[in-house]
């Protein structure tokens, strides 16, 4: 399965520019947190059981979870949708999509009967329901109220609902936040997308006790390297950084969709860390725009689609501007 990010995979196919690449084929806040130096002990000793403590209760002020809500910190949000499949009877799974494909491939190589769709009209008759919200690549979501009464019907017949907000910190307003229960609904944040540090590899799972307690069996005694926990330590609790990086998002984001709306692609979707667009010639558009050194996300199960992430400065937004002109032109 493809994803974002892969130079190495770029340059193997296009050659290495000569302007370098600019990346915009990941969903990844391209203004890093400005973390300072990690301690020796970060690195020198076993991450201590009490740093973990401290970081799901920032984790859990951050995401507006309640102070007892049950969560397990770990190696990315994708460790989390790798074990969940196990952990569950096989039955049927609905996931809502098309959506990060991860999901349903995961569920399906664990022996469950997966289906997509569109809506949420099937849920009623699955054991397991997938929402990504809001989603990746089309950036629709679904309200939280809709959501939490789905979860209390699951529950009630020992159904679960997982809710992927990996890009939920720039739509809070569609967050669980206090909604997630200690039964039928599991709620997964990443930690690297907002705060532009993917390489740290740091995601949480909030939710129904049964589910985060054997989650957390088997991610094992160290599931946060130390500089993790640092990390996430510090930059969850900085509350004025993150109103002012969403803020700079949106304008970024809007900024994106004029370049992308002037270029003449259609139906621009996505949310402030990425925009998703339409074009009949989507698959040449890509290979013109890598052959000039920019590396934007294609999909193979949909080939008139392109997601672009931000770019890092105002010359990245020029080059990207100048690049699609002329892609879009000999693609014509």
């Amino acid at each position: 399965m493809r994803h974002g990010g892969d130079l190495a995979a770029a340059e193997a196919a296009f050659g290495r520019p000569a302007k370098g690449w600019l990346d915009l084929s990941t969903g990844v806040n391209p203004h890093a947190y400005p973390l300072p130096p990690f301690s020796a002990e970060a690195l020198t000793r076993l991450p201590d059981p009490e740093h973990v403590k401290d970081l799901l209760a920032t984790a859990r002020r951050a995401y507006g979870w309640s102070a007892d809500t049950p969560a397990v910190a770990g190696p990315g949000a994708q460790a989390m949708i790798q074990l969940l499949p196990y952990l569950r009877v096989r039955g049927s799974v609905l996931v809502v999509g098309p959506t990060y494909g991860e999901h349903a491939y995961l569920w399906a190589r664990a022996g469950h009967q997966v289906r997509e769709a569109w809506s949420l009209a099937h849920a009623e008759d699955s054991h397991v329901v997938v929402v990504v919200n809001p989603d990746n690549p089309s950036g629709r979501t679904t309200e939280p109220e809709v959501l939490a009464k789905l979860a209390a019907d699951l529950a009630k017949r020992d159904g679960l609902l997982i809710v992927d907000e990996s890009f939920a910190d720039v739509s809070v307003e569609t967050a669980i936040g206090q909604r997630v229960g200690p039964k039928g609904m599991i709620v997964l944040r990443s930690f690297g997308k907002f705060y532009g540090l993917p390489g740290l590899r740091l995601g949480f799972a909030a939710g129904d006790a049964e589910m985060v307690s054997e989650l957390a069996g088997e991610l094992g005694p160290w599931p946060v390297s130390g500089p993790a926990l640092e990390a996430g330590r510090i930059a969850l609790a900085d509350e004025s950084w993150a109103a002012a990086t969403r803020l700079q998002l949106t304008v970024e984001a809007m900024k994106l969709d004029a370049i992308l709306t002037d270029a003449g692609f259609e139906n621009v979707r996505g949310c402030d860390l990425f925009r998703t667009v339409r074009h009949p010639a989507a698959g040449a558009v890509h290979r013109k725009l890598a052959r000039a050194g920019i590396w934007c996300r294609v999909f193979d199960e949909r080939p008139d689609q392109l997601r672009f992430g931000l770019p890092p400065d105002e010359e990245g937004f020029e080059r990207l501007r100048a690049e699609l002109r002329n892609a879009l032109q000999t693609a014509a």
